[in-house]
């Protein structure tokens, strides 16, 4: 009865929609690929040249394995090396070998070279000059590589032979440079008068305070007062008609002019004027003078001495005296040395009116 009654319910409800999902398990077979990864330590000999470039200065002493007949596949035996550090061995000074030349009268390096055929810097090598415009007369030279024998056209001339002095006389050559002039060394830009020379530094400029860099030549010029502006022809005439210009533009300066004279004993004056042209720059027209102490400075040159550096004053005439006594006859190197530290508007000097007197005589 209670069965009925449900069934009774069940039929007058609404249907009922019911998805059904059908699992379904067959067996298919599947064809599948499977790659094998395997490793595998493989020994391959592959030829191979190997240069080994060792540069060694050393002394080597290679011992070498007895010689022994290798199994093919055997590696041949390595030689052994026993490198030996080199002693070191002091250099020992070997002088300098060459022919023995004596300075005459109006020799410098550079004239000395030009006679013998070897470099002037390799004769003041030699002879351990520190000043290379500084020889004397009789002074032994030793000229590496030299043969002795002169250039053509280089044999020294006699020197002149010593004169008895005579109180007054200027005992100078060519002493107010009115005598003639030539080139020094053939070098167009040095003018100097007859009979007297030239020396040049154009090494380092290591003055301080000073411009620093090298010493520059200097143009040099012998002047006629006809070359000469009416208005400074006071300043630089000190007597006669031509003087000695020397000058160089924005750089420092360092020379020597000098002869060589024959003397008896005695004692004697130098005397040498010149007008420091020491620029540093113009007001139109008008120099304007450097007023620095250092500007312009000069030396005396006797044989390998004479005086140090001393201060020279720009824009005015300077006057300076040196003397000496002579026990013995002989030659004697006088002349000044000029230099300019510093680089300036111009390095000029005036050079004129030199002379040498006897002021006493056995």
């Amino acid at each position: 009865m209670i069965f009925v009654l449900v069934a009774v319910v069940s039929c007058s409800a609404e249907p009922q929609v019911v998805e059904v999902t059908r699992v379904v398990n067959n067996d298919v077979p599947v064809t599948v690929e499977v790659t094998r990864v395997v490793t595998q330590e493989t020994t391959v000999e592959v030829p191979v040249e190997v240069t080994r470039v060792v540069e060694v200065e050393v002394a080597v002493i290679v011992t070498a394995t007895p010689e022994s007949q290798p199994e093919p596949t055997a590696v041949p035996p390595t030689p052994t090396v026993e490198v030996i550090a080199p002693t070191a061995v002091p250099p020992t000074a070997v002088p300098p070998t060459g022919a023995t030349y004596t300075v005459v009268p109006g020799d410098t390096l550079s004239v000395i070279a030009g006679k013998t055929g070897v470099a002037a810097e390799d004769i003041a090598t030699a002879n351990g000059l520190s000043n290379i415009n500084i020889i004397a007369v009789g002074q032994e030279l030793i000229i590496p590589g030299w043969d002795g024998e002169l250039a053509a056209g280089g044999t020294p001339e006699n020197p002149t032979q010593p004169t008895a002095p005579v109180a007054g006389a200027n005992l100078l050559p060519n002493p107010s440079f009115e005598e003639g002039w030539y080139f020094f060394n053939g070098v167009a830009e040095w003018q100097l008068p007859n009979q007297w020379q030239l020396a040049v530094d154009e090494g380092p400029n290591t003055l301080s305070p000073g411009s620093g860099g090298s010493f520059y030549r200097p143009e040099i010029r012998v002047l006629s007062r006809a070359h000469i502006p009416p208005a400074e022809q006071s300043l630089f005439l000190f007597d006669g008609e031509n003087t000695i210009k020397a000058f160089k533009g924005d750089a420092p300066t360092n020379f020597s002019i000098f002869t060589d004279v024959a003397l008896q004993p005695g004692s004697y004056r130098f005397t040498a004027n010149f007008f420091p042209d020491a620029v540093t720059g113009y007001n139109g027209s008008q120099k304007i003078w450097n007023g620095d102490p250092l500007a312009a400075e000069y030396r005396i040159i006797h044989n390998g001495g004479g005086t140090g550096w001393q201060s020279a004053p720009a824009g005015r005439k300077n006057t300076v005296t040196y003397e000496f006594t002579l026990t013995e006859p002989g030659t004697v190197r006088l002349g000044v040395g000029f230099r300019n530290r510093f680089a300036q508007s111009n390095n000029g000097w005036f050079i004129d009116d030199w002379s040498l007197q006897a002021i006493n005589t056995p």
